[in-house]
């Protein structure tokens, strides 16, 4: 199993970020829409507005190419590689990517996920608060993945540090299914994890949750997935895009007006792209702890900023946010604004 150890945020932000930008110069075409996303529970809008055609009826003859990914960067990548024109992803690898390109190239067009993350420890540990973490080991997902972010936020604000910097506790930046293999076989203390992944190590392997993600945030809520585009496409197509948009908000509205039939769709989507089933009650427990909402929350995408510069992640000439939503009218975007 292959696992990644984190050794200097920095440097390997810069240099997916430039091998990004260096990579293929591929145009869509105006017959086509390039969509990127991960096969999680957050990014339950997606999987359901393509699985019961919604965006598909909205685009009409337009056609809907899809690619799956494991993480928040490899988003980014497609995107400043121009092999993908809208997608799906967290707010830290947005700001991360947004910042290190030095362009705006890329946009927020609304929100599509609050919450769905939580801290899960072994179930015979005796971790009961931040303190206990020193010399343990824990897993997020990969660098620049919101997780990651928050956790390693979580510890410097808890006076710790991962052993890269000189401190104690070992970060694992990994894949979910590997995260889930080595809490199972106990060579992690504790895991930063995303829905259904988080559920699964609870409700399979006996972790306990420590705490939801929500609980550290104001009013409880802070965005954890988010609708963007490639600011050329925006800018080519506002018609595709207002199209797509009016998909996404109906299909908010529908995962919230039908959540029953919202789980039965994303346990399909799962194993029709994983090969594995998820239990309804595994499904119906990682659903109750995100809420699905086009609002962004803006204040929640500052406060990763402010996190991610901390941490040094957007390297040391400072951040300007000022330009990172899309607000043409011709798109409607700024319905959630109103």
């Amino acid at each position: 199993m292959k696992i990644l150890i984190y050794f200097g945020v920095a440097a390997a932000i810069i240099a997916i970020t430039a091998v990004s930008m260096s990579l293929g110069q591929h145009e869509s075409e105006e017959d086509q829409v390039r969509l990127v996303f991960l096969a999680n529970v957050n990014h339950a809008v997606p999987v359901v507005g393509l699985e019961n055609g919604e965006f598909a009826e909205k685009l009409g003859s337009t056609a809907i190419k899809t690619r799956i990914v494991d993480s928040g960067p490899e988003v980014i990548e497609a995107l400043f590689t121009k092999s993908a024109d809208l997608a799906y992803l967290g707010p830290a690898p947005f700001v991360i990517g947004y910042v290190k390109s030095k362009t705006d190239d890329i946009k927020i067009l609304a929100g599509a996920t609050s919450g769905g993350a939580s801290f899960v420890i072994q179930k015979d540990s005796a971790i009961s608060a931040a303190a206990d973490l020193d010399g343990k080991k824990i897993a997020a997902p990969f660098i620049g993945n919101t997780q990651d972010v928050s956790l390693r936020y979580y510890l410097a604000e808890n006076n710790l540090k991962p052993k890269e910097k000189g401190g104690t506790v070992t970060v694992y930046n990994i894949a979910n299914p590997e995260i889930y293999t080595l809490f199972a076989k106990g060579d992690i203390d504790a895991a930063w994890a995303p829905e259904p992944t988080a559920t699964m190590l609870v409700e399979q392997l006996g972790g306990k949750r420590l705490f939801k993600e929500e609980d550290t945030w104001p009013d409880k809520k802070f965005a954890s997935v988010l609708l963007v585009a490639r600011t050329e496409f925006l800018e080519k197509h506002p018609d595709l895009v207002a199209k797509w948009i009016d998909a996404h908000t109906n299909t908010v509205n529908w995962i919230n007006e039908n959540p029953g039939e919202t789980e039965s769709i994303f346990i399909d989507f799962y194993k029709k792209h994983t090969g594995k089933k998820l239990s309804k009650d595994i499904v119906h427990g990682a659903f109750s702890n995100i809420v699905i909402t086009s609002d962004p929350i803006p204040n929640s995408i500052s406060i990763f900023a402010e996190r991610a510069n901390d941490l040094g992640y957007l390297g040391r000439s400072g951040y300007d946010l000022d330009h990172i939503y899309y607000t043409d009218n011709k798109t409607r975007v700024a319905s959630w604004q109103n």
